[in-house]
């Protein structure tokens, strides 16, 4: 009864009031057999230094960028987060945020949402951005309803190197709505084929990733010609969105719509979440963006202030004319994200960006040492796609032997490409593990 507060003349006082005679009495409806008259049969409480000590040896068990040489990317990328990161939004002004219905007493949040806006579309070379998506899935998933809507056609192009679980969100958002869904193929080169009559007069958009799941870089001018001249719209997907700080913007290339994920900005690794959705787009489709936008403008007395211009979802107008039912956005992750593209600036970002791609060339030369080729000849950013003698499994276990997570199987994603691992490198993946690295891979012990 410890956690229960009521003194016995509280009960007695609440027993007499509806007419019971014992607390027995409110459980006659459930049958003598169903009920227990026992305590339950779990360990008596332990001290807070045990429960602490316990998680603790948990949580070792589990390996991660902290624990192990790290080179697993295919969506999810380890990369520092200065520490002034976490405790900016640590400030409980931040944390206990929630949804800024009320801009008076909601500038701080507004504000970051308005500074997060501006970044993504500097980044992304377009004119608009959102107050982000849950994630990179589901924000893909929303660019295609996006351009069904803009282009009101029902069919979709989508590249086979668009990342296998985002191509798996898309067709469920699409399930039950009378769309067709399209491939594109991947080259011998890596780089999606993009075939001028996979697209015809009915399609709504041409959806490729950049780099592409395989870590190739994509020819989006290509794509972005090949969707335009059937007036259809080029959605890029973005999943490790560092690259926007190297590569030319998918903007001037011509996509339409850019969306992706942007975890890579300071959000921590987590086990798989929460992660932090981006979309961007042309002024000429705000309209049709999904969530909502946060804009600038002044009050009576003439000051700076924040206010939510476009919030087009079921609560706020007509069900029938909501561009989505996205509740609200991913407010700390995007605080996470804006502090930290804040503190690197435009130049540290960039040198962040090359050191990404100088480390990757690295390992690819240490890889080739080994004999290890690597299958796809397009350019690559800091992910690739390597062949290993064996089995992807094989190779990757050899690694984990001797303290690195090596990458990614692809195996269960494309079984006709024969065995081969996903690698990425990035600025936390250690350089004086390369060698190992590439002799696991290889076959030989580490």
């Amino acid at each position: 009864m410890r956690y229960i507060p009521h003194t016995e003349a509280d009960v007695r006082t609440m027993l007499d009031r509806i007419g019971a005679d014992s607390v027995e009495d409110l459980f006659q409806s459930i049958p003598e057999k169903l009920q227990l008259r026992r305590p339950l049969d779990i360990t008596a409480a332990a001290t807070e230094q045990e429960v602490l000590a316990e998680l603790r040896a948990l949580a070792e068990e589990n390996a991660s960028s902290h624990t192990h040489g790290w080179f697993l990317g295919g969506g999810a990328y380890a990369h520092f987060a200065p520490s002034a990161v976490d405790a900016i939004v640590s400030r409980s002004e931040f944390y206990t945020s929630y949804t800024p219905y009320q801009p008076e007493i909601s500038q701080g949040t507004l504000q970051t949402i308005f500074e997060w806006q501006t970044m993504i579309s500097s980044l992304t070379g377009l004119d608009v951005s959102n107050a982000s998506l849950y994630d990179g899935a589901s924000a893909a998933a929303e660019a295609v309803l996006m351009a069904l809507r803009v282009t009101r056609r029902k069919r979709v192009v989508v590249a086979e190197t668009l990342h296998p679980h985002y191509r798996e969100v898309v067709r469920t958002y699409l399930d039950g709505l009378d769309t067709e869904i399209a491939t594109l193929p991947r080259s011998a080169s890596g780089q999606t084929e993009v075939l001028a009559e996979a697209v015809d007069d009915t399609t709504a958009c041409v959806v490729v990733q950049q780099p592409n799941f395989f870590g190739c870089i994509e020819d989006l001018e290509s794509a972005a010609a090949a969707a335009h001249a059937r007036g259809a719209l080029l959605i890029v997907v973005v999943t490790e969105a560092l690259s926007l700080a190297l590569l030319r913007s998918p903007g001037e290339a011509g996509a339409d719509i850019v969306c992706g994920e942007a975890q890579s900005f300071g959000v921590p690794l987590g086990f798989g979440g929460p992660h932090l959705g981006f979309l961007a787009a042309r002024d000429k489709h705000v309209r049709q963006i999904p969530g909502r936008i946060a804009g600038q403008t002044v009050d009576s007395a003439g000051r700076r202030g924040f206010v939510l211009t476009l919030s087009t979802r079921e609560q706020h107008i007509r069900r029938e004319r909501a561009t989505s039912n996205i509740c609200t956005n991913q407010g700390l992750c995007l605080l996470m994200a804006t502090v930290y593209l804040s503190l690197l600036g435009r130049v540290g970002l960039r040198r962040l960006a090359e050191l990404n791609l100088a480390r990757a060339e690295t390992l690819k030369s240490a890889l080739r040492a080994q004999g290890l080729a690597l299958p796809f000849s397009a350019p690559t950013f800091n992910e690739f796609t390597v062949r290993v003698p064996d089995s992807g499994e094989a190779a990757l276990e050899r690694a984990l032997g001797a303290g690195m997570v090596g990458g990614l199987d692809l195996r269960p994603f494309d079984a006709e490409l024969g065995p081969a691992v996903l690698v990425c490198a990035t600025e936390q993946s250690p350089t004086d593990r390369f060698e190992t690295l590439a002799t696991c891979l290889a076959g030989g012990a580490a």
